[in-house]
């Protein structure tokens, strides 16, 4: 079994060269009919820009998953406007056995993101 949270995030705020803390995630998993997802746990980034507790350390089943960044709050608490008030990542957990991460890298009008480790 895992010794972590099988999947963790970073937000980075590249406007402002800084974490973003605050900002709330939820993970789902894709429904056996792949048209919705089921919503396994949600949090909340912590100073750093990090939720590596958002799960118990656990083997998770191979198959889709969303990560939810509802961005909107962040960018109101900064007193700036926003394109993307919610930015989805859906990815393909294939391996069951090692440990997924996410990280976005944020500004108010763009963003991107990769496989982490």
């Amino acid at each position: 079994m895992a010794a972590r949270s099988p999947v963790t995030c970073h937000v980075l705020d590249t406007q402002y060269g800084k974490p973003a803390s605050n900002v709330p995630v939820i993970l789902g998993r894709m429904d056996q009919g792949g048209s919705s997802f089921s919503t396994l746990v949600q949090g909340v980034t912590d100073e750093d820009g990090r939720c590596t507790t958002l799960l118990a350390p656990q083997v998770l089943p191979a198959g889709v998953y969303k990560m939810t960044f509802e961005t909107k709050p962040y960018f109101e608490r900064t007193n700036r406007e926003t394109f993307f008030p919610v930015v989805e990542i859906i990815f393909d957990l294939k391996n069951p056995e090692q440990h997924y991460h996410i990280p976005l890298l944020l500004s108010a009008f763009s963003y991107t993101t990769y496989r982490g480790s």
